[in-house]
Order: structure tokens, then C-alpha cells, then sequence
């Protein structure tokens, strides 16, 4: 049994926290928030991230960063992509080199553009680093319900540690050396995935949805194969797994925002009345922006972006969308 700690209190971090608690490990949850881990850890609920699951009392809950990177040998990066990096900062003065990190989050940074991995390389070194994606709804694994993940790692033998430490009857894992491709397909699925809630929220049918799956799949592997991941990551549960459920899930925060939009609300107001952060909100301008340099042809992302950041009607977006140049299928 390892130790392990939890970076993040949100319902993916706490979803996992259950997970591994159940099986047998030494599990520690971070807050960021004082009150707040006092909080769970009283009621052992967390009612504004995760409600109606309870977290078992093995499951120690703090919000001192050195107990819970000092004490741990597995530590799970839980938090934002927009956060990673003040926690890492917060990290870097503790006793951290032994570690083995697994990062959960699902971002591109909105200034720098970089991977969370490529952050925590620059922030604390060559540490021994895995990425955890795939199509996980935290509502479900918390509840037991059966899925799966991908586990990468330039360093197979830390992968294949992780996904024995994952693996149970309820979850399981497989591994990956393509780090870069299942980082990306986790990060890119949510933009798609705003471009799905629009159209629900636009009234549009499974035909749209089903358009808008199949050609941002192949929009993703495009940006990915031009950074440096494999194709055929994309078709895998990092990318097509993850871009399913986050399209069809009424459980996807990125959905919800484009959902609301679709039915004319705007996106400053649907962010304030959010608990959680939807990643695909932020990934899409630093995936636009870092279109710049290469050049892909990425149309959904595109239009995507100009309905966020430009105020573009989500109809002429459409419009914009069908009435391109014609071409054969790619």
C-alpha cells in the first residue's frame, strides 16, 4: 500500500481520494482553503464539488501543503491547469524530489500555452511524471460505476506503477508513452465539447452532434501530430473516450457553459455562477493563440474561440461553419 496525496479539493481530486482510499492506500486530501478542509472533514461531504458522496474517515484532509507532500510518496495534481502553477510554487518548498507526480488536470496555461507537464518540468525539474486522462465523469467513478483511464509517462515503468495502484474492479487503467498526445487529447476534448453544448443549447439535433464529435476528433489529432504526439492517441480513450463523454454527459461543466450559450446567455455571467472551472473556456484562447505559430486548419476551434472571446452569434458561427470551402473528408 502507498501513501498518497491529493493536491485539490474539486470533484475529481476528492472522486479519487475515495478511490484509492478503498483500496487500502494511506490517502491524504489537500485544500487550499483552511475553512474548508476543516469543513469535509468534519461532515466528511463534499457538498459543493462532489454532494452526495461520502468520504470515508481514512481519508485525512488538510490544508498544510508541506504535511501532505512530505508525508506522501505518490503525489496527484487535482487542481485547474489556471492554478497549477501557484501550487507547484507552494510545492517547490517543501521536500518533494522523491515523488513520483501524477497530474489529473485537463488544461493548456493561458499565457505561457504550455501542457501542465511542460510546467511542472519547469517549475520543480526533471521529477518522475505521469498524466491520468480519459473519460471520467467523477460523478460516476465516485459512485462505483464501472470505467476507464490512461496512464502516460515518458518513464513506462513509473506508468505501469500508477496503473496498478489505479486498477481495481470499478476503474481501470492502461498506460501510454505518448505523454504529449494524452495530455493534449484531455485538454482539446473540452473545446468540442463547448462546441457540443451549443448546438443542444441551440436546439440542434444528433446529427450535429454527431459532425461535430467526428470532425473536432480529427481537428485534435491534427493540433497534436503537429506538436509532437502520436495519431493514434487521439483515437483512444484520451481522445475519442474523453470527447464522447464530455459531449453527451450532463455532468460536463465545458458542455454546460456552451449549452447556456446555445440558449443566449453570456459567458461572463455563466462563469460567475460556476463552482467549478470549465478548462475548455481558457484552453480555447491558448489553443487559438498557439495556432498562430503553426497553422493548422482547426475551423471549430476557430469559430469556438469567436463566440468566447469576439461575442460572434453562435448561429453565424454555424453558418460560418457549413458554408466553408468545399473539400474530401480527412
Amino acid at each position: 500500500m502507498k501513501k498518497i496525496s491529493i493536491i485539490g479539493d474539486g470533484g475529481w481530486g476528492t472522486t479519487l481520494a475515495i478511490h484509492l482510499s478503498k483500496k487500502g492506500h494511506d490517502v491524504i486530501l489537500w485544500s487550499a482553503f483552511k475553512t474548508y478542509a476543516a469543513a469535509l472533514s468534519r461532515s466528511r461531504k463534499n457538498s459543493k464539488f462532489l454532494p452526495g458522496i461520502k468520504i470515508p474517515k481514512a481519508v485525512e484532509i488538510t490544508s498544510d501543503i508541506k504535511k501532505a507532500i512530505e508525508n506522501s510518496e505518490i503525489i496527484v495534481l487535482a487542481v485547474p491547469s489556471c492554478y497549477i502553477r501557484k501550487i507547484l510554487l507552494k510545492i517547490k518548498k517543501t521536500d518533494y524530489r522523491k515523488h513520483i507526480f501524477l497530474s489529473v488536470s485537463k488544461g493548456i496555461e493561458e499565457k505561457s500555452h504550455k501542457r501542465v507537464s511542460e510546467i511542472v518540468y519547469k517549475e520543480l525539474g526533471k521529477v518522475d511524471l505521469c498524466i491520468l486522462s480519459g473519460p471520467n465523469i467523477a460523478y460516476e467513478v465516485a459512485r462505483g460505476y464501472p470505467a476507464t483511464c490512461v496512464i502516460a509517462s515518458k518513464n513506462i515503468s513509473q506508468a505501469k506503477i500508477l496503473q496498478k495502484i489505479f486498477t481495481n474492479e470499478k476503474l481501470r487503467a492502461y498506460t501510454s508513452n505518448d505523454l504529449c498526445g494524452v495530455e493534449l487529447g484531455g485538454s482539446l476534448k473540452n473545446i468540442i465539447a463547448i462546441a457540443a453544448g451549443i448546438s443542444d443549447g441551440l436546439g440542434f439535433g444528433m446529427n450535429a452532434k454527431a459532425a461535430i464529435v467526428t470532425r473536432g476528433l480529427v481537428e485534435m489529432a491534427r493540433f497534436g501530430v503537429a506538436l509532437g504526439a502520436k495519431k493514434e492517441t487521439f483515437n483512444g480513450l484520451s481522445g475519442m473516450g474523453d470527447l464522447v463523454t464530455t459531449c453527451m454527459s450532463g455532468h460536463s461543466r465545458n458542455h454546460y457553459v456552451g449549452q447556456k450559450i446555445g440558449e443566449g446567455k453570456k459567458l461572463n455571467y455563466i462563469i460567475k455562477h460556476m463552482d467549478m472551472v470549465a478548462e475548455g473556456v481558457k484552453t480555447t484562447k491558448s489553443v487559438y493563440e498557439l495556432n498562430k505559430k503553426y497553422k493548422i486548419n482547426m475551423p471549430i476551434t476557430t469559430e469556438i474561440y469567436k463566440v468566447l472571446y469576439k461575442n460572434k452569434s453562435p448561429l453565424n458561427a454555424v453558418s460560418d461553419l457549413m458554408l466553408r470551402e468545399k473539400k474530401m473528408e480527412d
